[in-house]
C-alpha cells in the first residue's frame, strides 16, 4: 500500500483527546490534525517524536493532516487502525499466511455471532468456512518482540469468544495480528495489561482458534505485508 500524495514530515508537540494530534512542519509551522488510532499508543507518544503525515484537502475533513507513521525505537511505526485490513487482504491474497491462502472466495465485514460482524469470511470450494479476525499491532518494549494489546480492549475479548463459537459449531476461526512495524520477529499477548484479553485468548486457542503474526515492511513511502512471523504463546506475560 503506497502512500499518495507522499507523507510529509514533522515533529510531535502532543497526541490528545485521542482523536488530535499538534505538530510542527519542517517548515516551523504549528498544526493540529487528526489521529486516526483511539487507543492509547503506548510508546508511541512521546513530545518531539518524527512523524509523517497524510494530506487531505477534501472539505468534508475538519482538519488538511492526518498521522501515519511515528519513528520509535529506531524505526518507523504505522498507527493508523484502518489500514490493517487492507495490509491483511494484501497478505492473504500474496500468500503470505499459507494456512489462508487456498479459499476462492473473500467477503469482508460480514454478520456472524450474536453481535459482530466478521472482517474477513474465508470460503474454499468445498464452502467450507475460515473466520478471519485482524487486530492491530505497534507496541514492543522488547527488542524483536510485538505484543498485543497495549490497553484493556472488551471488544478484542468478544470476538475471541465468537471465534471459538464458530469453531465450536464446526467451522475454522483465526486472529491475524498485523504488526505494523518491520523490527519484530514474533509476538506474544500483554497479559498484565488485559488479563481479561489473555484468559480469552487461552480459551480460544484452546478451542482451537488459529492464531497468525504478520509483520510489515514500513517506510514513508509504503507499508506493505512482509513475512510470516511465530505467535509465541510461551511469552505471554503471566497472570
Amino acid at each position: 500500500m503506497e502512500f499518495s500524495p507522499p507523507l510529509v514530515p514533522a515533529r510531535l508537540v502532543s497526541r490528545y483527546k485521542r482523536f488530535l494530534f499538534d505538530a510542527v512542519l519542517e517548515d516551523g509551522s504549528a498544526i493540529t490534525g487528526f489521529c486516526p488510532n483511539t487507543g492509547s499508543m503506548r510508546g508511541l507518544t512521546a513530545p518531539g517524536s518524527r512523524i509523517y503525515l497524510s494530506t487531505h484537502e477534501t472539505g468534508t475533513r475538519k482538519y488538511r493532516y492526518q498521522l501515519e507513521l511515528v519513528e520509535a525505537d529506531g524505526t518507523l511505526v504505522g498507527i493508523n487502525t484502518g489500514l490493517p485490513n487492507r495490509l491483511a487482504l494484501e497478505a492473504i491474497r500474496a500468500g503470505v499466511v499459507p494456512a489462508l491462502a487456498s479459499h476462492e472466495t473473500i467477503k469482508a465485514e460480514q454478520r456472524y455471532a450474536v453481535q459482530s460482524r466478521i472482517d474477513f469470511l474465508l470460503t474454499d470450494h468445498s464452502g467450507a468456512r475460515l473466520y478471519v479476525e485482524v487486530k492491530n499491532v505497534h507496541f514492543s518494549r522488547k527488542a524483536g518482540l510485538a505484543e498485543f494489546p497495549d490497553s484493556p480492549t472488551t471488544r478484542g475479548a468478544r470476538h475471541l469468544d465468537d471465534l471459538a463459537a464458530m469453531v465450536a459449531e464446526g467451522h475454522r476461526a483465526a486472529m491475524l495480528y498485523i504488526i505494523q512495524r518491520g523490527d519484530c520477529e514474533r509476538l506474544a499477548i500483554a497479559a498484565d495489561f488485559d488479563p481479561a484479553y489473555a484468559r480469552a485468548y487461552k480459551h480460544a486457542r484452546a478451542a482451537g482458534v488459529e492464531a497468525y503474526a504478520v509483520a510489515c515492511r514500513v517506510s514513508s513511502q509504503q507499508i506493505s505485508a512482509l513475512d510470516l512471523i511465530p505467535v509465541d504463546d510461551r511469552a505471554m506475560t503471566a497472570l
